[in-house]
């Protein structure tokens, strides 16, 4: 049987990309050194793809940055602003993704959202008025070309109009239903651009349609396809799907010029019945059963159960990813740390490039129940894993409905909060985190390695803590944080800290641009012995008279940012993570922390795309766990968190009811759009929108701070708005953040005098 990936991770088995763009972005390489860089990259992924026996391998899925952006790009819907810099067309793209502030010059960056249900973010098309379409498909046809080169024939891959059209911001005056004509009638174009190239097959990925669709979103769907495959081409095309089911358009799908539809047959609940039920009506199935966003080894009966389903049905099959494999680490050959009887239960990237040839050639053998191959891996699945601890379920067993509400209501905690802080209108502060430098990350580097001392570490970031808090004091910030110098990473740093993860040494995963993370594994039941932050959050309190944040990382988010477990439900394992972190709340304000943040930046992550779906199979369970973190606490403590990246606006209702007392949203990228939710829904909870785009190194002027505070305050009641970055500063300058944090406090002290004085 043939196998397919739907896409390849780009930044680099050892994060080669990364740092090749970051040299450039330092002027240490140029232009041409980081697109020979990229071009190698690509090689070596195409390579393995051919060796690993994959019959169809894409192209045109890697990028520098994001697939969106590449989109834009393609379709030549740069906005004007960065147009207007003329800059070469690599820094164009990159002001697009980074923004730009240098001689004189001065552009935000564009927005980013979160990738559906994943931890991996896009870049937000902003289409404005004047824009037009202009294609441009040199990348597109330079990468399938180059494939050729190397003997390998390829099917490019490109976002499909629909996902373009529905995933866009359409500014100012411009029609919808327009914009959708002209990106239909340019799809058109680009396939016969393709069919003159002589490319046999295009996957055009369609991923919006896996949401809930209605009647008007199907019709605009039908029509587009309709325009664009009622050409007299030879390229065929291949619809791919993924994150779910396309039950809405299934039937209508299998009615349109499509010569191959890709269903996830993994995450899309409803994919096999459609297909049983209805047939692919002549069409080749590219069954997406090879999971392409956890890391753990394919249940080959599971899997070859359903091939054995679908053959009935006298479908030829191709059997692929579930997705792009972006969202999995590339290879378990470096993780020389971890045991055998871990990585015997593990499938990365590459693995995953080898399940498929076995499981394409167990499919064509009737008695594949017989091999050595397919008995070993039932019984390695089969075999106990050691992964259960009873303590931990007799105390899940124990959790009652008065440890999910917090006592008093939060507007009488308001009132003695306000007492206990006596923090000025408009308190300043940080979402935690400050820069990471070379030397920051060397320190902790060199520790790991046992190539210094506990006590030099210690003492090493002591140091950085205290220059933090002089720092945060000669700035003027009200509410201080320690900067995390001893963290690697928000959600690694806790599962290091807690029994039941497992750690990977050189397991990347891209979760912007340049911005990598290493994901736990959840291996087993979850518990904390010993306290976590403690030490170095009571270290900073000593140094200053203000309120010192304690820094948490969230249920919700811990689980969403690792590779979870599958042989328990979510729910068990959010509320085990939330039973470990309500103690390290209640550690912290034991010892006098009595404003505690617990970052929940992951929320949305792992909500349902469907809406039917939202509380059964997630809210029901994930705002309680958060709920079950801080109910413990006294009225005078305070409980922030944080959320980041996502769309918030249709759950702000369940978002109040996690029941902080201060919540900071990003919002500065998405044009401040979330503060009409915040009010139309009656927020109660204090409030802190970022005011200035972290990912991007430009510095806010005063000026911008307040006006964008200015507008806060339509929707916003002056006694409840705090003042507060997007996100954490960890991946910033220190010059460029030290700058923009005095702007931030100085807008703030501006505003008190105009509002209060």
């Amino acid at each position: 049987m043939k196998t397919s990936v739907v896409g390849f991770p780009r930044i680099g088995e050892n994060r080669e990309l990364k740092f090749s763009i970051e040299k450039y972005f330092r002027g240490e390489i140029d232009s041409k050194e980081l697109k020979l860089s990229a071009a190698t990259l690509r090689k070596r992924h195409l390579e393995v793809q051919k060796n690993a026996g994959i019959n169809y391998i894409s192209t045109n899925d890697f990028s520098y940055y994001d697939l969106m952006l590449d989109t834009i790009v393609m379709l030549g819907l740069v906005p004007t602003r960065y147009k207007e810099l003329n800059l070469s067309d690599i820094d164009t793209y990159f002001a697009m993704a980074r923004g730009y502030q240098k001689d004189g010059k001065d552009v935000h960056a564009l927005a980013m959202k979160k990738w559906f249900n994943t931890n991996y973010h896009y870049v937000v098309p902003e289409i404005e008025d004047d824009l037009k379409i202009e294609i441009n498909l040199d990348k597109l046809m330079g990468e399938y070309h180059e494939a050729l080169s190397y003997g390998i024939e390829t099917k490019p891959v490109i976002i499909g109009p629909y996902t373009f059209h529905k995933l866009a911001r359409i500014k100012g005056n411009r029609d919808s239903k327009e914009f959708l004509a002209s990106l239909v009638k340019a799809y058109s174009n680009i396939l016969k651009e393709c069919d003159n190239e002589g490319i046999s097959l295009i996957q055009i990925d369609e991923p919006a349609l896996v949401f809930d669709l209605g009647d008007e979103e199907k019709q605009d769907f039908i029509r587009s396809y309709k325009e664009i495959l009622g050409q007299d081409l030879n390229t065929k095309v291949l619809l791919q799907t993924y994150f779910g089911d396309v039950r809405d358009i299934y039937n209508e799908l299998l009615e349109l010029d499509f010569w191959g539809l890709g269903l996830d047959l993994v995450e899309g609940k409803e994919s096999l019945n459609l297909i049983e039920k209805n047939g692919l009506n002549g069409k080749v199935l590219f069954a997406g059963l090879v999971n392409g966003k956890n890391v753990w080894k394919n249940d080959f009966s599971k899997t070859l159960g359903i091939v054995d389903r679908l053959k009935e049905k006298d479908i030829e099959i191709v059997l692929q990813t579930s997705c792009s494999l972006l969202h999995v680490p590339y290879t378990t050959k470096g993780e020389d740390k971890l045991s055998e009887q871990y990585l015997s239960h593990l499938s990365f990237a590459y693995e995953k490039l080898d399940e498929l040839r076995i499981l394409g050639d167990l499919a064509d053998n009737k008695d594949y129940r017989t091999t050595d191959i397919f008995i070993n891996n039932q019984n390695l699945l089969n075999s106990d894993r050691n992964s259960f601890n009873q303590d931990v379920k007799d105390r899940l067993d124990k959790i009652t409905d008065k440890d999910f509400v917090r006592t008093p209501a939060r507007n009488e905690r308001s009132k003695i909060q306000r007492k206990a802080f006596n923090l000025p209108h408009f308190p300043t502060t940080t979402i935690g985190s400050f820069p990471q430098t070379k030397e920051v990350k060397e320190n902790r580097s060199l520790y790991k390695k046992g190539e210094k001392s506990k006590e030099e570490y210690i003492a090493f970031n002591k140091e950085k803590i205290k220059a933090c808090v002089e720092w945060q004091e000669e700035v003027g910030l009200d509410v201080l944080v320690h900067g995390e110098y001893e963290r690697n990473d928000m959600v690694e740093y806790f599962g290091e800290a807690l029994n039941g993860f497992i750690f990977t040494k050189k397991a990347w995963v891209q979760s912007y641009g340049i911005r990598c993370v290493k994901p736990p594994i959840i291996w087993g039941d979850v518990y904390r012995t010993k306290p976590i932050t403690l030490d170095w959050i009571l270290y900073a309190k000593s140094l200053t008279n203000k309120p010192m944040k304690g820094m948490l990382t969230g249920p919700v988010t811990i689980l969403n940012w690792s590779f979870p477990r599958e042989d328990i439900s979510i729910k068990e394992s959010i509320y085990q993570i939330a039973l470990a972190i309500r103690d390290e709340v209640l550690d912290l304000e034991a010892n006098g922390v009595n404003i505690i943040q617990i970052d929940e930046a992951a929320l949305r992550e792992k909500l349902p795309l469907r809406k039917t779906d939202w509380h059964s199979e997630y809210l029901s369970f994930a705002i309680p766990a958060f709920r079950l973190t801080h109910s413990g606490v006294k009225p005078e403590t305070q409980i922030h968190t944080h959320m980041c990246y996502s769309e918030f606006t249709d759950i702000i209702k369940e978002i109040d009811d996690m029941d902080a007392d201060v919540i900071t949203f990003e919002a500065s990228k998405s044009d401040l759009l979330i503060l009409d939710s915040l009010k139309d829904n009656n927020f109660e909870t204090e409030v802190g929108p970022g005011v200035y785009d972290i990912h991007s190194p430009r510095v806010p002027s005063v000026e911008e701070i307040e006006k964008a505070l200015k507008i806060m305050l339509t929707k916003v009641d002056k006694d409840r708005l705090w003042v507060n970055p997007d996100c954490g500063l960890k991946t910033r300058g220190i010059k460029e953040t030290k700058e923009s944090l005095t702007n931030l406090v100085q807008a703030a002290k501006n505003l008190r005098n105009v509002v209060y004085l």
